[in-house]
């Protein structure tokens, strides 16, 4: 019984959302698609946007000026990381709009380089990849070559 409740939470991707199942001869990028994406890509920037309130909240309910330099210290510490991962996740959310705006010009799916096909299984591990494996894992080694990593 475990083991089916396990396969069960396995199928789900990201965000509460099953993964696309494509269905014989769909062309690719197709309306359904299309729309499993932006869908995924909304929810996925509303968890972000909640997050931002929830830190919000946090910060101005925590926040006091403690007579321990020590307390002061470990209080700006932990604001400073949550501000750090808060703007990580705007840059995020950035990128979720722009790809949102790419689902609809028509333009999301394919490599900017090379121009074939991303693929669904790599959109539903990344929905806003832009670039195929391919590609990707060839500017890797060229940023690690430039880089000396």
């Amino acid at each position: 019984m475990a083991k089916k409740a396990a396969a069960k939470t396995s199928s789900i991707a990201m965000h509460g959302f099953e993964p696309y199942k494509e269905k014989k001869g769909e062309e690719y990028m197709s309306d359904g698609q299309r729309q499993h994406f932006k869908n995924l890509l909304y929810a996925w920037k509303q968890e972000l946007m909640e997050e931002v309130d929830r830190t919000v909240t946090h910060m101005k309910d925590e926040a006091a000026n403690f007579p321990d330099p020590a307390d002061r210290a470990t209080q700006e510490e932990e604001f400073s990381l949550e501000l750090r991962t808060r703007d990580r996740e705007r840059k995020l959310i950035k990128k979720i709009d722009s790809t949102i705006e790419r689902i609809e010009a028509d333009d999301y799916g394919f490599c900017d380089q090379c121009g074939i096909e991303i693929g669904i299984r790599r959109l539903e591990a990344r929905p806003t990849a832009s670039l195929c494996v391919d590609c990707k894992t060839l500017d890797e080694i060229k940023e690690r070559q430039i880089s000396g990593g």
